[in-house]
């Protein structure tokens, strides 16, 4: 047996078990090793009913009360359905398909449930929890598992049980538990070679990778199991470390285009801005001319709240590149594409240009799914578009990039097309650049003769440092941390259900002189009733309807969400921008760079269901103007710990600090998304560490400072090559 020998050569597998592993993606002994445990069924995770919180993965202790069988409303599903009863309060519980459930489980029975959590309406439920009964309700229950009350280490190792690992059906947990003692027990891991350098392992007191295995997935103690979980996240982030501490030497060894421009340069364009920049934008400004004239392509991320003034800064620095003339022409201009996640937001932002560089004789396009459009227009200002550019063919507009016509190039995906080519491609900007993927990202900034264009990436999500130092370790980052003058801060208030109708009068106040208001749902559609594990939450179709009818029948009110057409997304948004409509009824699709100046108001239905970032990017959309603005937050469930976090939106400061509050109540993973980065779940957690993260930082640059091909650490070299490169640019 080794590491690459297939599962089914070492255990007979039935055909369900094949198809559940093929879905968890396990195929060889290696796959095993490297599936860990999710928790450890010990009392440590059993939680009250009355401690519950939404969506939460809880086991819990009761009696059974009245169990019985039955079938679902509208489907017909035969079902089972029970209530569980504990000291603190009950929770129904609902088994779809598994009639026999009613049974093997009797009322009055002691059981022991785990599953996440549902709130209907006033009570919590359970949908096809697992069950098991048992004799007795444990004495740790609600306590920390490894309290001292019964007696020191003894009892932390007897109450050490067996893990729980990811399963799928046809596969469980008991029976990777065993399957992975026999594989341990075979001797395997101790051919399998450490990629973290032993001095590295001693410094930080961390176990050998062998140890490590063992220790994570047949713990004696607690300390075992969280000595090995601390191991594999220091590295994981090390390796990540690694990528990035290379990518940055490879930028360095790389040509970049030189850019000059002074001071009194950019002052021929930011004398047209109708504001005056603040401080935050003169610094980052300072920044990135500097990076300009290095030599060496420029690799930085520009975080700021929504309403800091990033596309200014953005714009400013663009205008520093196309007033500059390729190396070696007394002709054209060096070009820029500017890429953004969405067509409604990439739209923006070419009228935002236009805009901004309307006194200059240059060509902006914009190129999405739906179409181009080019400024300034050969024909005659068209009052109706508003902005002077007019639409044009695919074709020509490619063709007018390929020859360097057009100066500034704004678009979603459509711009990494390999169609897409640039003649003198010197600045790439990515707005919200978390959003695209490694690749597109990657071929969006494609070397030309050997010169990579410098990048600016932009976000409004606030992120927390350790994030940032791990996520976007190979950028240099500069932070807009200032709000422009006469901005005031906007009124968030988390509304209970008794104070919903003075809500909706407040916001009759706003309309009434004016001013309009988004109305935020966490679903476009009505769930089914009968569905399992369906989202029971405010509707966009379904709310509108209502609000028409019954809160605001005297204002116009329209609805936006993902699945309308690129050309009804752009026609909702004309009207609202006009204030042909009063209240715009929406998904989170608005999070991202939608700007109304005149919307001062903006209220979130579900809010429990929204991360505190992306709550506060929502709010970002009523900070578009000096005018008073109001924030009103929605919770359906209003337990304590939800309310005390919604209450953090009211009283940070900014984004920052509401990154920070959210990854110590919720996880990095809840904030940020954790599928969108590419690392695990335990890396993931991590980020709470940041002593851990900058440890592993410290110790990848000094490594690859010494050896940047890893020439010396062919152990961590081959480790590596497993992995694509992660631009997290």
């Amino acid at each position: 047996m080794d590491l690459s020998t297939p599962i089914e050569k070492i255990h007979r597998l039935t055909p369900e078990q094949k198809s559940a592993l093929q879905k968890l993606g396990l195929s060889t002994v290696r796959d095993l090793l490297f599936h860990f445990p999710v928790r450890y069924g010990n009392s440590a995770e059993v939680t009250y009913i009355s401690s519950i919180t939404e969506g939460a993965d809880v086991t819990i202790y009761g009696t059974v009360k009245k169990i019985k069988t039955g079938k679902a409303w509208k489907k017909k599903t035969p079902l089972s359905t029970a209530i569980i009863e504990d000291s603190t309060g009950k929770i129904n519980a609902t088994w779809f398909h598994q009639p026999y459930i009613a049974k093997i489980i009797q009322d009055g029975m002691m059981v022991k449930l785990h599953g996440k959590a549902k709130k209907y309406k006033d009570s919590w439920s359970f949908i096809n929890p697992e069950i098991e009964p048992v004799r007795d309700v444990p004495i740790a229950v609600g306590d920390s598992l490894f309290s001292e009350t019964n007696g020191g280490e003894n009892s932390e190792e007897l109450r050490m049980s067996e893990p729980v690992y990811r399963e799928s059906n046809g596969i469980s947990s008991r029976w990777f538990y065993h399957i992975i003692q026999k594989i341990i027990g075979s001797g395997v891991i101790e051919k399998i070679p450490d990629m973290i350098p032993a001095e590295i392992l001693e410094q930080y007191h961390l176990p050998s990778l062998g140890t490590a295995l063992i220790w994570i997935h047949l713990p004696k103690t607690k300390n075992d199991a969280l000595a090995a979980r601390k191991r594999f996240a220091f590295q994981e982030v090390f390796l990540i470390q690694i990528l990035n501490e290379q990518e940055r030497q490879r930028n360095m060894s790389t040509k970049g285009l030189v850019i000059e421009k002074s001071a009194e340069d950019l002052e021929k364009f930011t004398k047209h801005f109708p504001f005056t920049e603040t401080a935050a934008q003169k610094r980052a400004i300072e920044q990135i001319l500097k990076d300009f004239t290095s030599g060496y392509p420029m690799s930085r991320l520009l975080e700021g709240d929504v309403g800091s003034g990033k596309t200014a800064v953005a714009a400013t620095t663009a205008y520093a590149a196309v007033t500059t003339r390729p190396k070696g022409q007394d002709f054209g201009t060096l070009q820029i594409a500017y890429m953004a996640p969405t067509e409604i937001l990439a739209k923006q932002h070419f009228d935002s240009f236009i805009k901004y560089f309307s006194h200059f004789p240059l060509s902006i396009a914009l190129i999405t799914g739906s179409g181009c459009k080019k400024f300034p227009s050969k024909v005659a200002y068209n009052s109706q578009k508003g902005n002077g550019s007019t639409e044009i063919s695919r074709t020509q507009l490619l063709k007018w990039v390929a020859n360097g016509e057009i100066s500034i190039v704004i678009g979603t995906h459509a711009l990494i097309q390999k169609s897409v080519k640039f003649k003198n491609l010197a600045y790439v900007i990515i707005d919200e650049q978390h959003r695209f993927g490694t690749k597109q990202r990657k071929n969006l900034r494609r070397k030309d003769d050997g010169v990579l264009p410098h990048l600016l990436s932009m976000t409004a999500t606030p992120i927390p440092r350790t994030l940032a130092l791990t996520v976007f370790g190979s950028l240099d980052l500069t932070l807009l941390d200032e709000m422009p003058a006469g901005r005031k801060p906007i009124i968030t208030k988390v509304v209970t259900p008794s104070e919903r109708d003075a809500t909706y009068e407040s916001i009759r106040k706003e309309l009434k002189s004016g001013r309009q208001a988004y109305i935020i749902c966490p679903r476009i559609n009505e769930p089914d009733p009968d569905k399992e594990m369906s989202v029971i939450a405010k509707s966009v179709k379904v709310e509108a309807q209502r609000l028409s009818d019954k809160i605001f029948p005297e204002y116009t009110i329209d609805i936006l969400h993902s699945k309308m057409t690129p050309a009804q997304k752009e026609e909702t948004m004309r009207a609202f921008e006009n204030h042909e409509t009063d209240i715009l009824v929406a998904t989170s699709v608005v999070e991202v760079g939608v700007n109304v100046p005149n919307a001062t108001v903006i209220l979130i239905e579900g809010a429990e269901r929204f991360g505190l970032a992306q709550l506060h990017q929502l709010r970002g959309r009523v900070i578009r103007s000096n005018n008073q603005a109001y924030c009103y937050v929605f919770a359906e469930s209003a337990g304590e710990r939800t309310v005390e976090r919604l209450r953090a939106l009211v009283t940070a400061k900014n984004g920052f600090e509401l990154a920070e509050f959210d990854l110590q109540q919720r996880g990095t993973g809840d904030l940020m998304g954790r599928k969108q980065w590419g690392i695990s779940d335990l890396a993931m957690e991590a980020m709470k560490n940041l002593k851990m993260v900058e440890a592993a930082r410290i110790e990848a640059q000094q490594i690859v400072s010494k050896d940047p091909t890893l020439a010396s650490h062919p152990i961590l070299q081959n480790a590596l090559t497993s992995r694509e490169i992660v631009h997290f640019e």
